[in-house]
């Protein structure tokens, strides 16, 4: 969370005026577990894979915005994670559908997928979300989905937001740390996606310790799987993979 950049999470549905502000964007985060059979090609099918896979990343960034992070060794099920940003579900759909067809495709299946999608938030007029600035990736993004209690829907606008201007004061101590908010109400199984960046996961737990100490927390009914993810690029990535 950067200073005038800083983002909160928590949302509600006061208005849409200011909707406008931020264009129609989707968010794809997939998980993908790859079978063990892959540890069984050649070397040299193994490079040949990752090269298809590395030009098929490259094209699809001229078309949305896909980064790729490795979780090997991180968690039991899933080995790496592709973020597409998009301006259409259905590319995302074109990029999955073309991901199946390469070779390491053969090999992966999906263990985790969220949707979700870019909005204002309703707390902060200074909410332009991470993943809409031109800045390079940090190097871990913590990603996890987020349900809140249909009881803080039901409070009034005033007291929610009372309890979120303590929230967002707690993350405004932490510039270091970027955070990407996107809401899936109505086209995933959570209210939000969490994308924290950070160059030090120390600093992140530190940030998540202080947040369990405010009001808001109180409302919360899930925050996981909470996923570290580390960004490589993407041959690199094929290359740890055994």
């Amino acid at each position: 969370m950067s200073n005038d950049k800083s983002k909160d999470y928590q949302s509600g549905t006061k208005n849409d005026k200011d909707s406008t502000n931020i264009p129609t964007t989707y968010l794809n985060f997939s998980f993908y577990k790859v079978d063990s059979k892959w540890r069984w090609l050649n070397d040299i099918g193994k490079d040949e894979a990752a090269k298809e896979f590395s030009s098929l990343m490259d094209v699809a960034n001229t078309k949305m915005k896909v980064r790729t992070y490795s979780t090997v060794g991180l968690r039991k099920e899933s080995d790496f994670m592709l973020w597409s940003i998009s301006d259409s579900i259905e590319k995302i759909q074109v990029l999955t559908s073309k991901v199946y067809t390469t070779v390491l495709g053969k090999y992966i299946d999906a263990s985790e997928v969220f949707l979700s999608a870019a909005r204002p938030s309703i707390y902060s007029n200074k909410t332009t979300p991470g993943f809409m600035e031109d800045e390079l990736p940090l190097k871990y993004n913590i990603v996890y989905p987020f349900i809140k209690s249909r009881e803080w829907y039901l409070l009034p606008y005033e007291k929610r937001s009372e309890m979120m201007k303590e929230h967002i004061n707690v993350g405004r101590k932490f510039p270091q740390i970027r955070l990407n908010t996107s809401y899936s109400f109505g086209i995933g199984d959570q209210d939000f996606m969490l994308a924290f960046e950070t160059d030090n996961l120390m600093d992140f737990q530190e940030l998540i310790i202080k947040l369990r100490e405010t009001q808001v927390s109180r409302y919360i009914v899930r925050d996981t799987p909470m996923i570290v993810c580390v960004h490589k690029k993407i041959f690199d990535i094929i290359k740890s993979l055994g």
